[in-house]
């Protein structure tokens, strides 16, 4: 016997059916993106994420986070070769010497990226530029991050440093530097200054590739080490500082963060990276003390600083290239990333989207302002090559040899001889194709 058909729950039967075989037709297209952010940096990306998937209903980016530097670098490369890659990474502007010839990422036409609203005219050329390989584009940059010098208010005060309205009077030259340092010390009975020095940390080679920059020279030229009596001169001051006491040895990256923020050294040499975590700890009460931030001082005949770039690329992914679709949805995130990056900028970072740049936003952002307008103007990036930048070859070899020089474990003239030797080896190797 058939059963008696109910019109209602039947016509209802149907319209569900016919929803759920419609539905893929209307779901957003997944678009991943692989981050090696963390931290406020990570926390910050994760904002313009939920910004984007809630501005729109066409595209959905879903995120992995992977191990900074030399990991993230190796697993893109890796992926890329086989064709699972993500479909947008992040990346370091300063590694385009070596992932521009690599063949990891895809070039990126003009009509895609207009296709998606971005211009180049839209950001600074210089950071545009560093996105660039033999003409053509392959990565699109988000901002411009580089070495700042923070100070505690109450210490500095003690050393006689500050002006009437309690902020770090100007210090002009490498001989005012250094006997800042020696005044907080003495009337303070604090660090002068804290940085990391261990092995394998990166602070002191990025101080030294800017005090060089500062005197007008430069690590490399044509190919060949180039830094002469300029760059051995300034890695003897920066060990002067460490053999005076100005500054704790041997202290890792948190250690050294640590001297500063409970209040046991008048200044902090590092990234603009550190500003969330300077504006989170005095919002909740648990800064001891009132802080500032200024560029890093003119100590020499201008005020380069160095600095890098983040930017964001679609790996090459041989055997399976990006769908047209899902390129334009990436590329469109990467827009909307752009024009919203005042969020990004609460990171301490200068955004790269010139509107967002020069904006009165930014301009009223603290402490930003204190230092993104001097930053941005002067920064130097490492040198170029498929040994450079962020985590490359040359940097870690850098933070084998210069903290043994700064701590006194090696003189000066034998540390950057073992630095000359490996480096010399890495510019005459052909850049690996694995």
């Amino acid at each position: 016997m058939t059963p008696h058909f109910n019109r209602r729950n039947g016509l209802a039967a149907v319209a569900l059916a016919v929803a759920s075989f419609t539905a893929p037709a209307w779901a957003a297209t997944d678009i991943k993106l692989w981050t090696l952010l963390s931290g406020g940096d990570g926390a910050r990306l994760a904002t313009l994420v939920d910004g984007f998937n809630a501005s729109q209903t066409d595209y959905k980016v879903e995120t992995t986070t992977l191990a900074w530097g030399v990991p993230f670098y190796t697993k893109v490369r890796t992926a890329s070769a086989v064709g699972a890659g993500p479909d947008l990474i992040n990346l370091h502007l300063s590694r385009m010497g070596d992932f521009g010839p690599s063949g990891a990422l895809r070039a990126l036409a003009p009509a895609e990226l207009a296709a998606a609203g971005i211009v180049g005219s839209d950001y600074s050329e210089r950071q545009w530029q560093k996105g660039q390989y033999n003409g053509q584009t392959y990565a699109i940059p988000l901002d411009t991050h580089a070495l700042v010098l923070y100070y505690n208010k109450a210490l500095v005060a003690k050393a006689g440093l500050t002006d009437a309205a309690g902020n770090l009077k100007p210090i002009e030259g490498i001989a005012a530097l250094t006997d800042a340092f020696r005044a907080v010390k003495e009337k303070a009975g604090t660090d002068a200054f804290a940085m990391e020095s261990n092995t394998n940390s990166y602070m002191g080679y990025r101080l030294w590739l800017s005090m060089l920059a500062q005197r007008g020279g430069k690590m490399l030229d044509n190919g060949k080490l180039a830094y002469g009596d300029a760059g051995v001169d300034s890695m003897k001051v920066i060990t002067d500082w460490f053999s005076k006491g100005y500054a704790t040895k041997n202290l890792d990256y948190p250690a050294a963060n640590a001297q500063f923020l409970s209040g046991k050294a008048a200044f902090m040499l590092n990234g603009v990276w550190e500003v969330p975590t300077m504006v989170d700890l005095s919002a909740s009460k648990k800064l001891p003390f009132d802080y500032g931030i200024v560029p890093l001082p003119k100590l020499y005949a201008n005020q380069s600083v160095w600095g890098d770039s983040h930017g964001f690329a679609v790996p090459n992914n041989v055997g399976k290239p990006i769908p047209p679709e899902r390129l334009k949805g990436a590329l469109k995130f990467v827009d909307y990333v752009g024009r919203h990056s005042i969020t990004w900028a609460g990171g301490g970072h200068i955004p790269a989207f010139s509107a967002v740049a020069e904006s009165d936003a930014l301009k009223a952002m603290k402490p930003n302002n204190e230092f993104s307008g001097v930053v941005a103007k002067n920064i130097v990036f490492s040198p170029e090559g498929w040994y450079g930048g962020a985590a490359g070859p040359m940097e870690a070899s850098a933070a084998k040899f210069f903290p043994a020089a700064m701590t006194g474990q090696l003189p000066v003239d034998k540390a950057l001889g073992m630095f000359d030797a490996e480096a010399k080896k890495l510019l005459a190797t052909t850049r690996p194709t694995k």
